[in-house]
């Protein structure tokens, strides 16, 4: 299995990923990662945030970005270089999430492409926007 190259790639073309944040996303990514923050994984401290409950993870919901980039646009293969985030809204358990991608920029000469990153709630806000850098395969 082998993603698109550069050459297939165009400016315009998109990918998306959607999935609803389980209980259980929530407390394996905890487990993985060591990020036990109460805002997570307990939910009487959780209600006495802004939030009034517990919260996804940021990272857990950039991580559906990545699995558009690594398993559909450009695919596997690719190498992820980097990723500029801005966190807009909380991702509440049971949140259905889109991931979605765009290329914006191809620099043919270093094997990368640029894209726009946004991920949306099942009500259409907008969660989390950034742009990724990405080397496709050769």
């Amino acid at each position: 299995m082998k993603g698109l190259t550069i050459k297939e790639l165009n400016i315009g073309d998109k990918a998306s990923f959607q999935k609803t944040i389980t209980e259980t996303d929530v407390y394996l990514y905890a487990g993985i990662t060591g990020d036990l923050n109460p805002a997570h994984i307990n939910q009487v401290e959780a209600e006495a945030t802004m939030f009034q409950g517990r919260i996804a993870h940021g990272m857990l919901t950039a991580g559906l970005v990545s699995a558009v980039l690594g398993m559909q646009l450009p695919g596997p293969g690719s190498i992820y270089l980097g990723q500029e985030l801005k966190f807009l809204a909380p991702v509440k358990i049971g949140d259905t999430i889109k991931a979605e991608v765009e290329i914006i920029e191809k620099i043919e000469e270093k094997n990368r492409i640029k894209l726009n990153t946004i991920c949306t709630n099942q009500n259409g806000v907008e969660v989390l926007k950034g742009i990724a850098t990405i080397m496709p395969p050769k």
